[in-house]
């Protein structure tokens, strides 16, 4: 008999203890961590949704993979396994290492740039991201469709490119003034969302009108291509690899987090489709940044761990019970009247902070509130991907004003139960009843940079 409910397609074979400190401790280590869930010790949270990066759990076929683990400093064949994976999934020629997704994008990025006032374009771009953009001296813009701002309404692809405007900057900006077009998928900063493979598609024909090279921010790439079989006709009866390697065909390039969509604990990938000389110099930043292009910052047992963990994250049946987690979390907030980006993404729930705590600035961040109450709620450590996360405009120094408050409740893959959930969502639903008496806050230490990791805040009374 087939079972009435989505359930795991795995069976538990470790177990980590987790410990529920008490609300007064709670309370205690919240100020101690500057009132930011990042400075928060893992030993006093209880249940972890602060990110899906690297978090998530391996399975018995990657654990044992690592124990054939090539640690050759140059040529491993760790590498080269890791290698023909990555050609197998995308078509690509070239591939190189990183460390993580951020190595990625410090190598690839600049290589991009060839002169002052660049801009990047992107459905949106995420924090290492823009910070990495403008690093190197550019510009970044977002351009994705208006559904996206609407959280309560249900659109499929709420992560498309706005391809209108995409047309009407690049003709603004000027075509060689375009270092590149950064396709996010899924879209993490609108909520997780999807983009369409038609979408994909006519943004890589746009560019190729205008000779913009497009690369493909893959972190999440087969939850993507799950949710395009899923919900875009032509493709209910093809593979998820089927489907990954058209996405890719319609890119010039991709980087990668592989701490989400490799089912590892660290690791990022470079990949360019036929550019050799692209590659050349990626290479050679790589090297005194990442190391030798071969291992590029990973152990040989980390190249053979993601080597599976790339394979893994393609089977339907893991794609299906990932993705009903979200919705499955998402759906008991949002009949308790939690307002959420709907539909649930391929990660994470996105709670709209902003109406939550309406009488909440955005420049005294609603949705970090949130995360705070949260945890001294339940012990459950979110993150606020709002205003705080998109920091002060380099040109007027003001915070920038996010158009959705959220806080993303960030679900590990193959890590918390069903039981798990539920009791995110019982805490959340308190916090949700008491909205009215959580207060905004201020600055007491703002780093320059992706300043959300490090700063300090406090209450305003």
């Amino acid at each position: 008999m087939e079972p009435k409910r989505i359930i795991p397609p795995f069976k538990i074979k470790m177990v980590e203890p987790i410990n529920l400190i008490s609300k007064e401790e709670r309370i205690k280590r919240l100020e101690e961590a500057g009132f930011n869930p990042f400075a928060l010790k893992a030993k006093d949270v209880f249940i972890d949704l602060l990110t899906d990066s690297g978090t998530g759990a391996m399975s018995h076929f990657q654990w044992g993979a690592m124990m054939q683990g090539d640690e050759s400093y140059a040529g491993s064949s760790s590498f080269y396994h890791l290698e023909s994976v990555v050609k197998q999934i995308t078509g690509y020629q070239f591939v190189a290492p990183t460390h993580q997704g951020r190595g990625a994008e410090q190598v690839l990025i600049p290589q991009l740039i060839t002169k002052k006032g660049m801009s990047f374009i992107s459905n949106m771009h995420f924090d290492t991201t823009r910070a990495h953009v403008e690093l190197a001296g550019a510009e970044a813009i977002d351009i994705v469709c208006s559904d996206c701002f609407d959280t309560e309404k249900y659109y499929p692809f709420k992560g498309n490119f706005d391809l209108k405007q995409l047309v009407e900057v690049i003709k603004t900006k000027g075509a060689d003034n375009i270092a590149g077009i950064i396709v996010t998928i899924t879209n993490n900063s609108a909520g997780g969302q999807p983009v369409s493979m038609e979408n994909i598609r006519a943004v890589k024909r746009i560019a190729d009108q205008y000779h913009i090279l497009v690369f493909i921010d893959a972190a999440r790439y087969a939850e993507n291509c799950y949710f395009i079989k899923l919900r875009e006709a032509g493709y209910e009866n093809k593979s998820i690899i089927e489907i990954a390697r058209e996405t890719f065909s319609y890119a010039d390039g991709l980087m990668m987090s592989s701490k989400k969509d490799g089912l590892v604990n660290i690791g990022g990938l470079i990949a360019i489709k036929e550019d050799k000389e692209l590659f050349k110099r990626c290479k050679v930043s790589l090297v005194p940044r990442e190391g030798f292009p071969t291992y590029g910052g990973l152990s040989g047992r980390d190249m053979e761990a993601l080597a599976v963990g790339l394979m893994e994250t393609l089977d339907e049946r893991y794609l299906e019970y990932r993705i009903e987690e979200i919705k499955y979390l998402g759906d008991r907030l949002r009949n308790a009247g939690i307002p959420i980006q709907y539909p649930t993404g391929g990660h994470a729930v996105y709670v709209d902070c902003g109406k939550i705590c309406p009488h909440i600035s955005y420049d005294q961040f609603p949705a970090q509130a949130v995360c705070n109450a949260l945890y001294i709620e339940g012990g459950i450590r979110a993150v606020e991907i709002g205003s705080m996360l998109l920091g002060r405009d380099p040109i007027t120094n003001k915070t920038r004003k996010a158009q959705v408050e959220f806080m993303r409740l960030t679900i590990p893959r193959r890590t918390y139960t069903t039981s798990h959930l539920d009791y995110v969502a019982d805490c959340l639903i308190e916090v949700y009843k008491k909205r009215s008496t959580l207060k905004g806050l201020r600055f007491v230490y703002e780093p320059e940079v992706l300043r959300h990791f490090m700063a300090e805040l406090k209450p305003i009374e």
